[in-house]
């Protein structure tokens, strides 16, 4: 039963984190942006934050100086591992911040560290405590219905969300290969080979671009070959 709290928690806090990322990234462009890597309103990334303060952090609680630097630390440990895994799996990097000062690889910043330092110790303090109130009062058979329906969810969103980044993946590497071939100074077989490695990749992933607009800047020149080709296709 605690296991099952504790997947309760995650998605909660991935959910709260998805809020957090919906609206900060809306603001700064000025329009609305689904953000999250998975298709459904959380981001699994901030759950698996906030559930490792709360393993590790809980015996500092009224430490504010211990929750903020170790919070800070474990939150961006984790945010470059992630960041890290999923370029390498997927062939993108997911967000940047290489424009910012004091970062590690654009994968981590101190910005983003102070943040998470302040996020930890409203956590622990003051978050945690109010929410873990209602999931304790939640009727156990209940409780586990809950969390079948959202591991199957879960897992299903995963698994179509890791199809269409592969996808996303796939498509780059052909238009980086191609390019690299120079193939581009034989246009009648540089096209052939577009049409014939790329057309048949099916799922085109809107969404992802718009969630992580840093894809688009960092491989701007596999996408203009990718649009000239589908203008091409269209006018045909």
């Amino acid at each position: 039963m605690v296991l099952i709290e504790w997947f309760i928690y995650f998605i909660i806090y991935s959910f709260i984190g998805y809020i957090v990322e919906v609206m900060f990234m809306s603001i700064l462009n000025k329009k609305i942006i689904n953000r999250g890597f998975l298709c459904g309103p959380i981001c699994p990334i901030y759950g698996m934050g906030a559930v490792g303060m709360l393993l590790f952090l809980k015996r500092y609680r009224h430490d504010y100086v211990a929750l903020f630097i170790f919070g800070a630390l474990i939150a961006s440990v984790l945010e470059y591992v992630v960041s890290y895994t999923l370029e390498k799996v997927f062939h993108n990097k997911w967000w940047d911040y290489s424009n910012n000062k004091f970062n590690i690889n654009g994968r981590v910043c101190l910005l983003n560290a102070f943040l998470f330092g302040l996020c930890s110790v409203g956590l622990i303090e003051f978050i945690h405590p109010f929410i873990s109130k209602f999931v304790l009062i939640i009727p156990k058979n209940l409780l586990v219905i809950i969390f079948i329906i959202l591991i199957v969810v879960l897992i299903a969103d995963t698994i179509f969300s890791c199809i269409v980044a592969y996808n996303l993946r796939s498509r780059l590497i052909i238009v980086e290969e191609l390019k690299n071939e120079k193939l581009s100074m034989l246009p009648n077989l540089f096209e052939d080979k577009l049409k014939q490695k790329v057309d048949n990749l099916k799922m085109y992933p809107n969404r992802l671009l718009k969630a992580f607009p840093d894809v688009l800047t960092n491989y701007k020149d596999e996408f203009d070959i990718m649009k000239k080709h589908k203008s091409k296709k269209l006018k045909k």
